[in-house]
């Protein structure tokens, strides 16, 4: 799975699995009440919360070339696509 060709879904499996890493950590945490288990309710909505904001910049820092990697698949697609719009742009102008 190292084909560019799944880049973005690499991205994704990796982030999700980066966040469940988390999440996993502060529920640890949690359970040996290192930190709060938070207001009444709210324990698992408090973990959800903290575990994205702990995930968030890990994953900006960790995943840069998955993200990169997946950037150029986009720009690539997305180049591909104009370009065929532009060649059909063109076939309908010849046919008026």
């Amino acid at each position: 799975m190292s084909s560019p060709k799944f880049a973005t879904l690499r991205y994704t499996a990796l982030r999700i699995g980066l966040f469940i890493a988390c999440f996993a950590l502060v529920w640890v945490l949690a359970y040996f009440r290192i930190i709060p288990l938070g207001v009444g309710s709210a324990n698992t909505i408090w973990l959800l919360l903290l575990a994205i904001v702990i995930s968030a910049p890990l994953s900006f820092v960790l995943l840069r070339k998955q993200r990169d990697a997946m950037s150029v698949q986009i720009v690539d697609k997305v180049d591909r696509q104009r370009e065929r719009l532009a060649a059909n742009r063109s076939q309908e102008d010849g046919l008026l």
